[in-house]
């Protein structure tokens, strides 16, 4: 029952895991170390520095106890963020740097680990990159597990977690969320760091758990017990809801399950309107984990591989043998479904081993991307040398991540023909020709779609970023996000003219932003005729299900109509209104997959 007699508190955060989820608080306050702050004498100093290599060793043997478990129950994937903080804990930024502390400002371990982990911890803060970004926590996550060693404290207490639990925490190291998620016991997670690429989302996800992150202060504003109704899609926490909230709650907790059910009753029927308009529904992914979950929800295939785990905690980039094995791993468990896998998406700063390049002014508008792997060819030809020896295993699509103009699609174009020669020459192996597309996430792109057309195979639309470049803003600065509007005049415009650039080149044409797994957006996207949307895996039955109970014609009729009017606001509420008014209650498409071919080729032209 819920708590009428304390006022409602309502917090937001960061929708990471789709569901919804009612609970009561389950604090878990792991971080909160008090850090003793000594000054050394001089005979105390090398003592202290081997304490500090006891505790680093122990750390050490702490996580490799805990991958192993972790690889036992959760697969792989998961205790490859573990060796990630098993590389952290001996990289020299971090160990040399406290050692160099504690030898030249007499300072205990402890506070010189605090320190430096401030210090690292800044300096992601800088970083433009939001998957990079993240990687804060996971400074934080080693750092206090060497204090805790260092102060005698016990390190991976395992926690038990009531039934039906809202688990609630400044932030959540990655074993503890796994561990927990696999209880069975977690209703959802809230966390107050954290965004879409941090890793509790990413283990929430893939273990289908709704989580909301970067909360602010949540762990503090919510006690004990409390009564929590959170929703994982729209970042909603309400603490001590009313009695009408918490039904409200409940309903659409109710709503959510059915759509699961029906997802994995319909997962193999087709998304197609009722006039016979058939879309192609793909999943977004990082980790080879997150695929049961994807062909569970009915994704047809991978709209968005990231490869950018691959470099992350590293001391040098992978090698090409590294890249073919987690390449092949993903053509051959989607088993000949279509897999766009996307190139390198980072600036040199995050890239092992070109720590020392010139800071950039503005990071996110300079090298980084196509641009960084055209400046950096060996490491751009030994990804796509590995691409083409996995092509051989799956139903390969590549896709060049920022293109702003057609010379780059041709510099980017000309390495792979350059690539297969060499490969074709050495007798290696590769698959088929496949079809070679790009991220239209500039306006530069967007203009000059027309052209863009004529040269790659296939379009993807990346409207987080098409967004934020068109209107000027960045959605992660709290002053300004409400500005972030995917249904901007400005921006249908855009996408109405990329989506007609690519059918007038006979193309297909996809999204694989967050615009294209929100339900609120179903209807434009497929008056605009976009032939693939690609989502998490938890958002794959909402979109599909709103697809198959509408008419593709009827949804154009809207869009005309929206596209009258001027603001953002007025737009979306104009939309919202007309779903509601229109489509809630629609019959089911009875159209088959097999009644409703794809409009364009699945996989486009296949020049590359």
């Amino acid at each position: 029952m819920s708590s009428q007699a304390t006022p409602t508190l309502r917090l937001m955060g960061i929708g990471a895991s789709p569901g919804v989820a009612v609970g009561h608080a389950f604090i878990l306050d792991r971080k909160r170390i008090r850090t003793p702050k000594l000054r050394l004498a001089e005979a105390e100093v090398e003592p202290e520095r081997m304490r500090m290599k006891t505790a680093v060793d122990l750390s050490d043997r702490q996580l490799a106890e805990l991958k192993e478990q972790i690889t036992r129950t959760e697969g792989s994937d998961h205790a490859l963020i573990l060796e990630a903080h098993r590389l952290m804990l001996h990289d020299p930024m971090l160990v040399d740097a406290v050692n160099q502390l504690i030898v030249e400002d007499r300072i205990n371990a402890e506070w010189a680990v605090r320190r430096v982990a401030r210090k690292i911890k800044h300096l992601f803060d800088n970083i433009p990159d939001e998957y990079f970004r993240e990687r804060r926590s996971d400074v934080d996550y080693v750092a206090d597990r060497i204090i805790r060693n260092l102060m005698g404290q016990v390190v991976d207490e395992e926690v038990e977690v009531p039934a039906e639990a809202i688990v609630v925490a400044h932030d959540l190291p990655p074993a503890d969320a796994a561990l927990m998620a696999r209880s069975g016991r977690v209703a959802g997670f809230v966390t107050d760091l954290g965004g879409q690429t941090s890793h509790t989302a990413i283990v929430a996800r893939a273990r289908e758990t709704p989580a909301v992150v970067g909360a602010g202060r949540a762990s503090e504003q919510i006690s004990p017990g409390d009564l929590v109704a959170m929703d994982g899609t729209r970042g909603i926490i309400l603490v001590n809801p009313t009695e009408e909230q918490l039904e409200s709650f409940r309903e659409e907790q109710r709503r959510h399950q059915e759509a699961e059910q029906l997802a994995l009753a319909t997962k193999d029927l087709a998304a197609v309107s009722t006039d016979g308009f058939r879309i192609r529904l793909n999943g977004n992914m990082e980790f080879l984990e997150e695929i049961p979950s994807l062909l569970a929800h009915g994704a047809e295939g991978i709209g968005l591989y990231r490869t950018e785990f691959m470099f992350l905690d590293r001391k040098t980039a992978p090698t090409e043998e590294e890249h073919y094995r987690a390449y092949r791993q993903v053509l051959e468990a989607m088993g000949g479904r279509p897999v766009t896998i996307r190139t390198l998406d980072l600036g040199g700063d995050k890239v092992p081993g070109k720590t020392k390049h010139e800071k950039e002014p503005n990071p996110a508008m300079g090298l980084r991307a196509i641009r960084y792997c055209l400046s950096n060819r060996e490491l751009f030809r030994t990804q796509l040398r590995a691409l083409l020896r996995a092509s051989v295993h799956g139903n390969l699509r590549l896709m060049f991540p920022l293109i702003c103009g057609v010379s780059e699609l041709r510099e980017a174009r000309s390495e792979l023909e350059a690539c297969r020669t060499e490969l074709g020459r050495a007798g290696v192996p590769v698959g088929k020709r496949f079809p070679v597309g790009i991220m239209v996430e500039t306006p530069s792109a967007a203009m000059i779609a027309d052209r863009l057309a004529q040269e790659a195979d296939f379009f993807s639309v990346g409207t987080n970023d098409l967004i934020q470049y068109s209107l000027a803003i960045d959605r992660q600065n709290r002053e300004v996000a409400y500005l972030y509007r995917p249904l901007h005049l400005s921006v249908l415009r855009m996408l109405e003219s990329i989506v007609g650039a690519a059918k007038a080149a006979n193309i297909p044409v996809s999204m694989c932003g967050e615009m294209a797994g929100d339900p609120l957006y179903t209807l434009v996207l497929l008056a605009l005729g976009f032939d693939e949307l690609s989502m998490t895996s938890g958002q794959i039955p909402a979109v599909k299900r709103f697809i198959r109970r509408v008419r593709r014609s009827d949804a154009a009729e809207l869009l005309r109509d929206a596209m009258e009017l001027t603001t953002a606001e007025e737009i979306e509420r104009f939309v919202r209104t007309e779903m509601d008014r229109r489509f809630v209650d629609a019959p089911e498409s009875e159209v088959s997959a097999e009644d409703a071919p794809l409009a364009t080729p699945p996989s486009g032209r296949t020049t590359g």
